[in-house]
């Protein structure tokens, strides 16, 4: 085949440094529209941002010459940035340092889209942490406790 074709779904989520709840409510949606930006810039086309206090979901579509890590770490350093300019935090802002990614498929799309639209009523019952590791169950992977959280 003479030129790449691929269509890529990727289910990001990250939180925090250390989960601390400092996403507020109020610039909330601002800061999706920086991490939705970031990813478009880069040629990934942002399909969904959504997240609570504590951490974020992202759905968008991989450019073929984008990898993975590289986006993420983008739409992290910039949107950090921008907290760290805009948002006149006490402490600065870090988000963790790893995150989670899972490949969806085309007929996935909509649900997945539909639970991120849901995380605030999704997470008054439970907590981040219970979150990602049913997510880890349900692709099959292995993690251990002590290097997911930081």
């Amino acid at each position: 085949m003479p030129q790449p074709i691929a269509k890529v779904y990727i289910h990001a989520i990250f939180s925090t440094k250390n989960r601390d709840p400092v996403l507020a409510e109020s610039w909330r949606d601002e800061l999706f529209r920086v991490l939705s930006g970031t990813l478009n810039i880069l040629g990934c086309h942002c399909l969904i941002v959504g997240g609570v206090a504590d951490h974020i979901h992202i759905l968008f579509q991989l450019d073929d010459s984008v990898a993975i890590t590289g986006a993420i770490e983008k739409i992290k350093w910039t949107s950090s940035e921008w907290i760290n300019q805009t948002r006149g935090l006490r402490l600065p802002f870090y988000w963790q340092n790893g995150y989670a990614a899972f490949s969806i498929s085309q007929s996935d799309v909509e649900s997945v889209r539909e639970y991120i639209r849901g995380q605030s009523d999704y997470h008054a019952i439970q907590s981040f942490q219970d979150e990602l590791r049913e997510f880890f169950k349900r692709h099959e992977i292995k993690w251990d406790e002590a290097n997911v959280w930081d």
